[in-house]
């Protein structure tokens, strides 16, 4: 067989979650500058997000001509839950435009294109195609990160442009930092995969190299979360495994660290300000605690169904306190000084409360706990062995639970915004589809039964 016929073979084989595998790509263009979404809105869309309109588009066709069932009851109501609340306060808005605009990008992100992803995905080889996606889009943006820290050409941190930020520009810092986030839970996970050495050792060294352009992101909360998110895969991979990884990985960070030169002294700084948020914080953390407070003291208005979708920054100035700022001074990576509106708390949590109330944050953020329950009960029942953790679908496991776990920590020091925000809708995807996904129809379990040389099925797919 050439190498054509190997290639022609895969791309068959991987032809329902190329348009997915697109949306990723997609997110390595550069992204015009603009002004960000306010909260949570509809913004400037992007290539990626009208691709991500085909790709739910095609899904329906999809189902259209299999009729198939596209969701199993338990996924169909998780997902559909946040309808409910998204409804609710898109009739409170300001505006009918505002609504509508807000509940699309809402529906968009936690409903439909998680749903099409999930549907799309027809085995553990798709599940890896895409996190294989994953890595590659993060090792890209990474690079261009590092390049643009080396050569002071990032978004400026600290009156020098050396904050790396990748494709996403200065009024996006966030964006590089969550891809590159991604990439090392995925590919952690990946390092993970039963019968795949080399597959393994190289997911290993993606996840090492990806630390670098993470740690330049000067990013507290993408470190917080990636921590937490890299310990709970350990965790589920075995305590043995997480021990010598631990070493492993706190001896490479102290070398790391102390090899960067004059950068190691502003992670040290930005490391340091971490803990030191409830006694001197600098301005950017008072005023996300001033605009905490206030999308707490709006849920207390209206604590059923919140000030209506979009409704932060008209509520906001009627309930922060006068230590917040004026706005976030941005420049760098190819753009001027800009001073950039403070349109949301940067806490998805606090955002729906605010802005939906308990009817939406139970309808959303709870879906999302269960999503990390059912991914967990699904680890221990097919991954979990008396000698440890295994299993053919154990990477698979790691990296749904390991996403989860990113996002659900992330959202207390981010919400949504952004052109990076369609990856997140694909994260919950992928991570849906592990936790409350169809189970294998009869000729996939076979094929998993099969062992290493079986056909592409959830053991044998290499």
């Amino acid at each position: 067989m050439t190498p054509r016929d190997v290639v022609l073979r895969e791309l068959g084989r991987s032809a329902p979650v190329l348009p997915v595998v697109l949306v990723i790509a997609l997110l390595a263009l550069p992204v015009p500058e603009s002004g960000g979404e306010a909260s949570g809105g509809g913004g400037t869309g992007t290539v990626a997000d009208a691709a991500s309109a085909l790709l739910v588009g095609l899904c329906a066709v999809h189902l259209v001509r299999t009729r198939r069932r596209p969701l199993s009851r338990t996924a169909a109501v998780l997902l559909g839950l946040p309808v409910v609340g998204v409804t609710v306060a898109a009739c409170g808005a300001a505006s009918a435009a505002t609504g509508v605009a807000g509940a699309a990008r809402y529906l968009q992100i936690f409903v439909l294109v998680p749903a099409a992803v999930l549907v799309l995905i027809r085995d553990a080889r798709h599940f890896r195609v895409i996190a294989w996606a994953f890595v590659a889009l993060a090792l890209w943006q990474g690079t261009i990160g590092v390049h643009q820290n080396l050569t002071g050409t990032g978004a400026s941190y600290m009156g020098e442009d050396i904050r790396a930020v990748g494709t996403f520009g200065s009024t996006d810092v966030m964006g590089m930092a969550t891809v590159v986030s991604y990439g090392i839970v995925c590919a952690l996970a990946l390092a993970f995969r039963p019968h795949a050495p080399r597959q393994r050792g190289a997911a290993a060294v993606c996840a090492a190299l990806l630390t670098v352009p993470l740690a330049l992101s000067f990013s507290r909360g993408a470190w917080i979360a990636t921590a937490a998110a890299c310990l709970g895969v350990l965790l589920l991979a075995g305590a043995r495994r997480a021990g010598r990884v631990l070493l492993a990985g706190g001896a490479a960070a102290v070398v790391l660290v102390a090899g960067l030169g004059v950068g190691s002294a502003m992670l040290q700084q930005r490391l340091s300000s971490i803990s030191q948020v409830t006694g001197t914080p600098d301005q950017s953390v008072t005023d996300r605690y001033t605009m905490w407070a206030a999308s707490a003291d709006m849920w207390r208005e209206r604590p059923v169904t919140g000030v209506g979708l979009k409704g932060f920054p008209d509520h906001r100035d009627s309930h922060a306190s006068l230590a917040l700022s004026s706005g976030s001074d941005t420049a760098g990576a190819g753009s001027g000084f800009v001073r950039q509106p403070l349109l949301s708390p940067h806490n998805m949590y606090l955002l729906v409360l605010g802005e939906q109330g308990l009817l939406g944050l139970v309808t959303l953020a709870g879906g999302w706990v269960a999503l990390l329950v059912c991914g967990l009960r699904r680890w221990k029942r097919r991954c979990a062995r008396p000698d440890g953790p295994g299993g053919p679908e154990l990477d698979c496991a790691l990296l749904a639970c390991g996403l989860l776990i990113w996002q659900l920590v992330d959202f207390v020091y981010a919400d949504i915004g952004g052109p990076s925000t369609v990856l997140t809708a694909v994260a919950f995807g992928v991570a849906a589809w592990w936790a409350v996904g169809s189970p294998a129809r009869p000729q996939e379990r076979s094929q998993a039964a099969a062992g290493p040389r079986g056909l592409p099925g959830e053991a044998g797919a290499r």
